[in-house]
């Protein structure tokens, strides 16, 4: 079979086929040379079928041959009679069906593509019937994303029976799951029948729910081993959340019966799930996880099949990024120290042992499927050098078996003589197959990738025919997809965010329209409703039910700011849902009216940002009478002004009545629900407050909320006493603090149910907390919502974005208790850590860490830059920098947690941003120090110095009595792995004092950068850091006494060192680094040629 080097000529080969085959005439063809051109018709048309038929003998021989009769799924390795592996067995279906799509052009087939899409149809069925048998693993994975509740990866070949268990492998992968869904849209489309029932159809809408949360599950990865150290811990995947973020994007509002289908046999996706992971993903690229900085997973996510991100600069940095680091003469290095496949692999172990991964430094193997891979992108991108590239390569990696076939092998490796010069020399030394030539053994994955790029490379199949839905394409180039569903199209240049105001009373509405403020009622809006997004989740339960399978349906997840920005249309009625900012929730931010409006802000912002669907998002802003009342609800107004204006904060935004602007809206026809009956489901829409007369005219008129103050009673000593004495106490006290107190003390004692004049103590303190909450009495709100245990709603998504723009959290009390999170929490687990652990310490801190996190998350989704340098975000010394800053720049401030939400949120922002309002201040150094001491926050380069030293210290480093040994550190990891920069942050935590911390940071940089300008240098022992700022301070002290001998060391001598300015404390640590290197604690040099070198560099 002859392979084509150029597509040009395949194309246009293509080309003039499809005019043929489709009846149409070629405009560029000579009308005077009928004869000649009917002559090329007929020779093309009788080399393309020989072509087809020589490759239909290849694929029947190296792919069909070894399709599970049973299962219809194929195994890993074609001598494999027992293991079936989904994700092989879905590239092996693509490329039957690849094939099958090319003879559609041919009128006489012999049958062969009803053949061909029957073996992809049977492949397919086969993975459903037996991820159908495990759909209640599904229904525990909705609920708790654990590996123990994983849909399986491999099973029976012939059976389709599970075959290997979770403890014995990683079945944990979200990719597989994901290319389903992709591949399974593409067949649809293309007019295959592979869903049947109803039940399989609620099947897949699961599917959809289990690859909705990517962005927050650790899992194994395309490669099964989880991160790079093979020791069985899973990790998050940028490979796994983009292919997550491209099924979605496919499958909403797929058709799954096709053409024919019925309204209620179309999938759904949740646009704020899509929206989470597309963020992630592309906060993540160009790195692959937190333990591999890049990885060869990355090219079919961000190219063929997948194309998850249609950001030119960002696809080009990570295809540029896996090429440069990953490429070799034989093919591409999985990630770096990867051991799989090599000869120092010692295949008895399932994990490697600590630092094991060194060994494969520089020998791992070379996989040539990622050279099939890029010849396949560069069809779809047209880009004919790199195709002509990478055959070039790939016809150096494939060898023929005894048909005459071309077989592509799994890795080349480096065989045990040539192990100790390919370490010295990388590249240098001839790599060995596997399969080796004549074993008759394939590699059916790389082998099916192989046969479809010389398809596509040899003109016989078009790249529409290989995606049909055009994901090669970005959103907004695609064939626009008519129907009553939302599709993903990109986000318009000159997005119009709609915006519709709804009061709840007409007094309200009256007093509004004295200021020129057009609102409607919700009778005004009528037929159309007004709901609470709570009423929604509620309606999204019944889809995916199914009690064959035992499924019940979508989990109670909120929705999010962009799919209550949807029009719906359920049950012959239209419904707008309100965003989860206005929803009345138990937590107490509700309250404060500076943060509601910072939030519609915010939220508008977000909306206009992340829209990626047809039609204009309709955001209701829902103005309540409690609103109203308070004293800051001018400010309300001034921002309804605006939006009125047409413009808020660069956003375009369009106000007006909610029936003239549907015709542009998105609107969602949630069809499903015609299967339901309607009486099942109580909705509680939003209602109209009736008032006797109009009333309130303008803001003068209405009765504000007090300003509350009282005197803070302390009712500690009631604590042991009897709790008869308690009660009578609780009677008698009027302080809303005390009352509190107490209440709480019966909690403890005597359970939420204990009575007290016919009310339960729990009944007497929710009503404590209603009162402080319309008072804006922030310490007993804060008080009462840690006796309630309550949880802010949004809190485990601000977690997980703090966790994916690589951060660490820990909550907790500094000095104390502090529990580190690096992967996602359920609410119920941090409902756990919030009042199990934290909050017997300090009753405030539970709310208070809960309102930080809240905010962090939002604030690193839309500024993440105020969190660079910042690799573990400290929430408890968070707490502590807001109290500094209070201290040195607010005289008389309350305590944290008297303050209003919109200042602890304020606050957060002061210490995120220290740089920018110092010097404006003339800060002090030592304030500085002790505030960005507190932050945890380091230079960008930090950890590669950190790196460099250890390099140069053969003993290590000690810091804080902890000892960081150079062996096996350097050899375990890398330089820029985000493991050794989480491993020198771990050493730092220890140091309490946060001016301290600051200063063990300087002195950091001064000794890198006294050993990068005297690279000759190296530290014949440990180097103990604290001993060398101890030693600066000495100097620091010695110089003070020779300008002033009278003076004299107060108690604490560090003090008065870090008030000093930043060049003077960088002078004595050089100095002091000097001395130590100095007085002989390094490698024999000499020392006057080093006193030289030094002394210049600390003057510098």
């Amino acid at each position: 079979m002859a392979l084509r080097s150029s597509p040009s000529l395949g194309l246009k080969r293509l080309d003039r086929l499809d005019s043929v085959v489709g009846g149409r005439i070629d405009p560029e063809a000579n009308p005077n040379e009928p004869e000649i051109e009917s002559f090329m018709r007929i020779y093309n048309y009788e080399s393309t079928t020989r072509q087809l038929d020589a490759y239909y003998g290849i694929v029947k021989r190296q792919l069909l041959a070894f399709q599970g009769s049973g299962s219809g799924l194929w195994a890993y390795n074609s001598t494999d009679k027992v293991i079936g592996d989904v994700r092989t067995s879905i590239y092996c279906s693509i490329t039957v069906w690849g094939l099958y799509q090319a003879y559609r052009r041919i009128d006489d087939d012999r049958g062969r593509s009803y053949e061909l899409s029957q073996s992809a149809v049977k492949c397919m069925r086969g993975i459903l019937q037996c991820w159908l048998s495990q759909a209640h693993l599904i229904e525990k994975f909705k609920q708790q994303q654990a590996s123990d509740s994983a849909l399986h990866s491999k099973f029976h070949l012939e059976t389709g029976d599970e075959i290997i268990s979770e403890k014995n492998y990683g079945h944990l992968q979200i990719d597989v799951v994901s290319l389903y869904l992709i591949v399974l849209t593409q067949m649809i489309n293309a007019g295959l029948q592979i869903i049947y029932t109803m039940d399989e159809v609620s099947f897949i809408q699961n599917l959809v729910y289990y690859v909705e949360r990517a962005y927050r599950t650790p899992d194994y990865g395309i490669w099964e081993r989880g991160n790079k150290y093979n020791n069985g811990t899973p990790e998050i995947h940028a490979s796994s959340i983009g292919m997550a973020k491209s099924a979605l994007e496919a499958v909403n509002g797929l058709n799954l019966f096709g053409d024919k289908g019925a309204a209620w046999s179309v999938v759904y996706v949740d646009i704020d799930a899509h929206n989470r992971n597309r963020s992630i993903f592309e906060t993540l690229l160009p790195r692959e996880s937190s333990s591999k900085n890049t990885d060869s997973s990355l090219i079919p996510t961000i190219l063929f099949p997948a194309f998850a991100t249609h950001d030119d600069a960002s696809c080009k940095l990570t295809k540029a990024k896996v090429i440069r680091k990953l490429k070799g003469k034989y093919g591409f290095k999985r990630f770096l120290r990867d051991g799989y496949g090599s000869v120092l692999e010692d295949k008895s172990r399932r994990f490697y042992l600590e630092g094991e991964t060194k060994n494969f430094e520089n020998i791992e193997s070379e996989w040539p499927i990622f050279y099939a891979y890029l010849v396949i992108d560069g069809i779809f991108r047209n880009d004919a050098v790199q195709v002509k590239e990478f055959q070039k390569l790939l016809k150096h990696t494939v060898f023929q078996d005894k048909h005459g076939d071309r077989v592509l092998p799994e890795y080349y490796y480096v065989p045990s003589d040539a192990v100790a010069g390919e370490k010295e020399d990388p590249g240098s030394q001839k790599r060995l197959p596997v399969p080796e030539r004549g074993s008759g053994n394939l590699f059916l994955w790389g082998q099916s990738i192989y046969i479809l790029s010389q398809l596509l490379n040899d003109g016989l199949l078009h790249v529409n025919e290989l995606d049909p839905i055009r994901r090669y394409l970005p959103s907004y180039n695609r064939p626009r997809r008519g129907g009553r569903y939302s599709a993903f199209q990109g986000t318009a240049s000159d997005l119009v965010v709609q915006v519709v105001l709804i009061v709840e009373s007409m007094r309200l509405q009256a007093m509004m329209a004295t200021y020129g403020i057009q609102t409607q009622t919700p009778h005004e809006v009528e037929p159309v409703q007004i709901w609470p997004p709570s009423e929604l989740v509620k309606v999204y339960r019944y889809l995916g039910v199914s009690k064959k399978l035992g499924l019940d349906g979508r989990p109670s997840r909120p929705i999010g700011a962009l799919g209550t920005s949807k029009i719906y249309r359920i049950w012959g009625q239209t419904v707008l849902c309100f965003p989860l900012v206005f929803e009345v929730s138990d937590f107490y931010l509700s309250h404060d009216m500076s943060l509601l409006i910072d939030d519609i802000r915010t939220e508008l912002q977000f909306v206009g940002k992340n829209w990626k669907v047809s039609g204009r998002p309709t955001v209701c802003l829902l103005i309540r009478e409690d609103h109203m009342r308070d004293s800051k609800f001018r400010e309300m107004l001034d921002l309804l002004a605006q939006l009125k204006s047409g413009h808020c904060n660069g956003l375009k935004v369009r106000t007006g009545r909610l029936q003239n602007l549907i015709a542009s809206s998105c609107l969602e026809h949630l069809d499903f629900l015609n299967m339901v009956d309607s009486s099942q489901i109580e909705i509680n829409a939003f209602e109209q407050v009736q008032h006797a007369s109009i009333g309130y005219q303008s803001l003068t008129d209405i009765p504000k909320a007090i300003v509350f103050n009282e005197k803070r009673m302390d009712f500690t000593e009631y604590k042991n006493k009897p709790t008869n004495e308690i009660v009578e106490t609780l009677r008698c006290v009027e302080n809303l603090f005390g009352q509190a107190q107490l209440l709480g003390y019966l909690l403890e004692r005597e359970g939420p149910n204990f009575q007290i004049d016919k009310a339960s103590v729990k009944e007497r303190l929710t009503l404590v907390d209603r009162q402080a909450g319309t008072l804006r009495y922030w310490t007993v709100v804060r008080y009462c919502s840690t006796l309630l245990r309550k949880m802010v709603h949004s809190v485990s998504p601000s977690i997980t974005s703090i966790l994916v723009n690589g951060k660490q959290l820990t909550i907790g009390v500094p000095s104390k208790e502090e529990i580190i999170v690096d992967k996602p929490l359920t609410p119920g687990e941090f409902h756990v850590v919030l009042y199990k652990q934290i909050a017997p310490h300090d009753i405030f801190l539970p709310p208070l860490q809960q309102e930080i996190l809240l905010y962090a998350g939002k604030l690193i989704s839309t500024h993440p830059q105020l969190f660079a340098g910042i690799l573990k975000f400290r929430v408890g010394w968070v707490l502590k920098a807001m109290e500094f800053y209070q201290k040195f720049f607010v005289p008389g401030a309350e305590p944290l947690e008297a303050v209003s939400p919109s200042e602890i949120r304020r606050l957060l922002f002061k210490v995120l941003t220290v740089w920018e309002w110092a010097r404006e201040l003339n800060a002090e150094p030592y304030v500085i120090r002790k505030l960005e001491g507190s932050m945890g926050r380091v230079p960008s380069d930090f950890f590669q110095r950190v790196w460099h030293i250890m390099g140069k210290a053969s003993g290590g480093i000690f810091l804080c009595g902890r000892h960081l040994p150079r062996e096996p550190t350097l050899s375990e990891m890398t330089m820029s792995e985000h493991g050794f920069a989480l491993r020198i942050e771990d050493m730092i935590k220890d140091i309490h004092c946060p001016e301290y911390r600051h200063l063990v940071i300087e002195m950091i940089l001064v000794m890198s950068t006294v050993l990068e300008r005297n690279p000759e240098l190296k530290f014949s022992e440990a180097v103990d850091i604290d001993m060398l700022v101890k030693n600066a301070v000495k100097l620091f002290w010695k110089d003070k006494n020779e300008e002033d001998p009278s003076s004299s060391k107060p108690e604490d001598p560090m003090h008065p060192f870090y008030q000093e300015s930043f060049p003077r404390v960088t002078g004595y640590l050089a100095r002091a680094v000097v001395n130590h290197i100095l007085s002989g604690n390094l490698s024999a040099l000499q020392s006057d040629v080093c006193a030289g070198e030094l002394s210049v560099c600390a003057i510098a």
